[in-house]
């Protein structure tokens, strides 16, 4: 992907958008939990060249030890799955770009124990029940004029789980990240992805950084809109 920043630069002036980041956590007990590896490194690297382009970035973020400071950013954090449901809901309306790179929880726990859970020789089982899909209802709500992309973290039959995603969620790009590429994926510093419009376009990164990736993202959504 070949791209001139200054020349989307204006493109991207008041535009008001809204990036999740990072993982999400639903509480086992006050101090375990059920997670996953996201760094947030990727959806803090597309909230910082939104906000340089001149956009006017919400950043939801889950649990990390990122930071991020800029006048244009303004960060929200979460824990679980409904907190980040709650706070893209309540910022998604006036959104014209929602770009949702977090690694979203997929299940969470029935019973949250409000005490800890003492260590026994006994086995115990944790009753999961699905969480909101919260890409998922974004695409049922999505105003005209809206785009909406998602992400996938795919390790077989990538491209064609990537586009049953896109359909079904009522996207407009979505990002593939293939575990298979090396120097990709949860907490690296760099990435590769493929990203795929609904009108079938495929536009195909190098190993990049993960700050040149999301500035490479950023453009080609903007420099080929899907409407």
């Amino acid at each position: 992907m070949v791209i001139n920043h200054f020349s989307y630069q204006k493109l991207f002036q008041g535009k008001k958008i809204l990036i999740t980041a990072g993982p999400t956590y639903e509480r086992i007990d006050p101090v375990r939990f059920i997670g996953n590896y996201s760094s947030g490194k990727m959806g803090f690297a597309l909230a910082s060249q939104a906000s340089k382009l001149g956009a006017d970035v919400t950043l939801v973020t889950g649990p990390t030890s990122l930071q991020i400071q800029h006048q244009r950013i303004n960060r929200i954090d979460v824990e679980s799955t409904a907190g980040m449901y709650k706070a893209c809901i309540s910022n998604s309306q006036t959104a014209s770009l929602i770009i949702m790179a977090a690694a979203v929880s997929d299940f969470t726990i029935i019973n949250e124990q409000k005490r800890k859970i003492k260590k026994t020789s006994n086995k115990i089982t944790l009753e999961l029940e699905p969480t909101t899909d919260i890409l998922k209802e974004l695409g049922k709500n999505k105003k005209k004029g809206q785009t909406l992309v998602g992400f996938a973290l795919e390790t077989d039959n990538e491209v064609e789980n990537a586009k049953t995603k896109l359909k079904e969620k009522n996207l407009d790009y979505i990002v593939l990240n293939s575990l298979n590429d090396p120097g990709s994926g949860f907490g690296t510093d760099t990435n590769k992805v493929t990203i795929i419009s609904r009108k079938g376009q495929i536009f195909q990164s190098e190993l990049k950084s993960k700050n040149e990736i999301a500035k490479d993202i950023l453009i080609t959504i903007i420099g080929h809109p899907s409407h």
